[in-house]
């Protein structure tokens, strides 16, 4: 009787074929879950995975995320087919704002930059002049002209940002993360009084009481990138479990603790092996994006990855 570990290993080779076949590469996010991450030629946050999807020599693009990654993996690579392994895996945060309430914003301030997190829409996307990531959303902010900002959709990104840049000035929009979201400050000092010895690194998707307990506050790359480099042995860790995957593998000596036990996507951990390897096999949750939104929502990400340079 096949084991567990003998059907995976046959998946693993059965992608590898069907990528060779099908000119594919495979991106992930953190977030997705181990097995997938392990298999991936690219594993990175939002604005990694947006730099690489461009280069990239393969006809097709398979997606390890939820939808409005593979959205902009479209939008910035019109000619390539982009495959998504589970089309229903979204993120909730990506449609929490409005064009409605976008245009009251620039109505009543003349000068305003909507500034849009790739965590959103194409649709939010085509009618925003900016899009940032939360590993580059401080420096591209700092360099716009504008001094209003209506920062959509997640409002904890958008005041950690304001907090920094008291020059400008921002109009926050009433959108989250959930899994950001319920990490609480209590949750961490209890970590803290657990684990004394850890450093506490936390995602700006989480509340500013959240962020006052940190050591380090940064993206999913530049938490990776901090525990790497640091001296101490011990983390708390505030954002989605799926880091551990690369936090541990860089680290192997280290400690790693969850600031809560609510730091789950239960989207991103739709995304399988056995999906991968269906969506290659199958050409499923292919991705399409209309000419006229591609076209309008092109620009501001190409304006995103010429500022962040």
């Amino acid at each position: 009787m096949p084991t567990v570990e003998n059907e995976r290993d046959s998946i693993v080779q059965e992608i590898e074929r069907l990528k060779n076949e099908k000119n594919a590469v495979i991106l992930a996010h953190y977030y997705v879950c181990d097995e997938v991450q392990a298999i991936a030629d690219y594993i990175g946050d939002s604005y990694y995975l947006a730099k690489v999807a461009v280069g990239l020599k393969e006809s097709t693009i398979v997606f390890a995320g939820v939808r409005f990654m593979g959205e902009s993996a479209k939008i910035l690579n019109p000619e390539k087919t982009v495959l998504m392994p589970d089309i229903n895996a979204d993120c909730p945060m990506a449609h929490m704002a409005d064009v409605e309430k976008i245009e009251e914003v620039r109505k009543n301030y003349e000068d305003v930059a909507v500034v849009c997190y790739i965590n959103s829409t194409a649709e939010l996307k085509m009618h925003s002049d900016v899009c940032v990531t939360s590993a580059n959303a401080m420096k591209i902010v700092e360099k716009l002209p504008n001094k209003n900002i209506y920062f959509i959709p997640d409002e904890n990104l958008g005041r950690y940002i304001a907090e920094k840049l008291p020059e400008k000035h921002f109009i926050f929009n009433d959108g989250f993360c959930h899994v950001h979201k319920a990490v609480t400050a209590d949750m961490v000092k209890r970590a803290k009084e657990s684990h004394p010895e850890a450093e506490v690194l936390i995602h700006p998707e989480c509340t500013l009481e959240v962020l006052a307990e940190a050591d380090y506050i940064g993206s999913t790359s530049g938490i990776i990138e901090y525990a790497t480099k640091s001296d101490a042995k011990e983390f708390i860790i505030s954002t989605e479990l799926g880091v551990l995957y690369q936090l541990k593998k860089n680290n192997p000596t280290k400690k790693f603790y969850a600031a809560g036990p609510t730091q789950i996507c239960p989207n991103m951990k739709k995304v399988t092996l056995e999906k991968v390897r269906d969506c290659l096999r199958d050409n499923t949750g292919v991705i399409e994006v209309g000419s006229e939104k591609r076209i309008k929502s092109l620009e501001p990400l190409s304006r995103m990855l010429q500022l962040a340079q």
